[in-house]
């Protein structure tokens, strides 16, 4: 018995081991996401400059990874995802250590757009490699623990990077920023699980002609599965950039309270991702549970949008929001996953995820004007009415694009 359990467990070793690796880089790359918000007022005191200039470095950064996520996706599949994995981490890192060392405004600028095309590699790379190596009876879970790191690198980053900086400067922060990611790229070389043959294996069983790859890209299937990333990119921007400001305007919710609520969204989201990746191990009916948990996210936003909640409804309101949008995410990386052919996994990641980048491009003007039309409540309105035009990318979807 003994015997056969090790002989399973070394038989799982090399797909953890994909799976620990893949969510390190991504914890990585939600990490560098957040790298410059909390520093900013001590970058911005060094050099002097207004919000609205350091607010180039922001753009350059989710403006190169726009432009050059699918292309990106296309190298994945043609050239192996752990390389070019490996190679934006250390991109990544090396802008971030160019940053703290070279004592240059527009040095730093140019070294987030670099670090932009870095993190143009993490979506199209992270998923192919998880679709290349983990048993489909496992992938769900590995999708959830994926998203889960991310989620971490985003909750981790403003306190360590602020320890660093009381420690060591801001300069000293983004170096150490750029020595963690060295750390995970050097983790990632050192995982031997064979990926480099699984991807030829997988390239070859589809076409790899760029117009082969753009008429999937724009096929009904994957632009619903787009237009879902975008929509999910809205709902979150407006919960958590202008849900804030938004209660403030609208029930005089103080600060504390509205904050409160906020933290409780992000937390019980991160739990939600978790939850989602053991109910899709259970059932392959993922566009129902999205249909569910969109659903239920729209109705408990547009409770706080038509109801001056007690503070500790608010709270458990926009929890439950929160953990109803986290569920529904290893489903929503599934119903990808089922319409995609193999060996198309990085560039079609790759193409829906800048539905991210997309989304967060947009959603400011959107929820900008609202608030300065004077109508918070229609920020909660619009969130909710996003949610529900999720349903329709789901319900219409085909099974499969190609």
């Amino acid at each position: 018995m003994s015997q056969a359990t090790g002989v399973i467990g070394s038989a799982r070793a090399p797909y953890i081991r994909v799976v620990g690796a893949v969510s390190a880089a991504h914890f990585m790359s939600h990490f560098y996401i957040i790298a410059l918000a909390p520093l900013m007022p001590f970058v911005r005191d060094e050099y002097r400059v207004t919000y609205t200039e350091i607010g180039l470095a922001f753009a350059a950064f989710n403006i190169i990874t726009a432009v050059f996520q699918t292309p990106a996706g296309f190298l994945v599949d043609h050239l192996g995802a752990r390389l070019l994995l490996i190679l934006g981490l250390a991109i990544g890192a090396a802008s971030f250590v160019t940053a703290g060392f070279v004592d240059s405004f527009w040095v730093m600028i140019a070294m987030f757009a670099v670090a932009g095309m870095g993190n143009t590699v993490y979506h199209p790379a992270d998923y192919a490699l998880l679709s290349q190596h983990v048993p489909s009876d496992r992938i769900g879970q590995a999708f959830s623990l994926h998203t889960f790191a991310g989620m971490l690198g985003s909750a981790v980053a403003p306190a360590s990077l602020l320890m660093m900086q009381n420690s060591w400067g801001w300069r000293g922060a983004f170096i150490g920023a750029g020595v963690l990611g060295f750390a995970v790229a050097l983790f990632l070389l050192l995982v031997r699980d064979g990926s480099n043959a699984a991807a030829k294996r997988s390239v070859r069983t589809t076409s790899n002609s760029p117009d082969a790859g753009w008429r999937l890209l724009l096929s009904a299937p994957i632009l619903l599965n787009l237009a879902f990333f975008i929509l999910l990119a809205m709902v979150s921007s407006g919960l958590y950039n202008y849900s804030v400001v938004a209660l403030g305007a609208l029930y005089g919710t103080p600060v504390t309270t509205a904050n409160a609520a906020l933290t409780g969204n992000l937390l019980f989201s991160a739990a939600g991702v978790l939850v989602g990746g053991l109910l899709v191990a259970r059932t392959k009916r993922h566009s129902l549970v999205a249909t569910l948990g969109l659903t239920a996210m729209a109705l408990s936003v547009a409770l706080v949008a038509v109801v001056d909640l007690s503070s500790l409804a608010l709270i458990a309101a926009m929890s439950l929001a929160g953990l109803f949008s986290g569920v529904i995410m290893p489903s929503r990386d599934m119903i990808v996953r089922e319409v995609t052919p193999p060996g198309s996994f990085g560039k079609v990641f790759g193409f829906v995820t800048t539905g991210f980048s997309i989304g967060g491009i947009v959603s400011p003007l959107i929820f900008g004007a609202v608030m300065d039309h004077g109508s918070p409540q229609m920020v909660f309105v619009l969130v909710a009415a996003f949610a529900l035009l999720g349903i329709v990318t789901v319900a219409t979807r085909s099974r499969r694009a190609a």
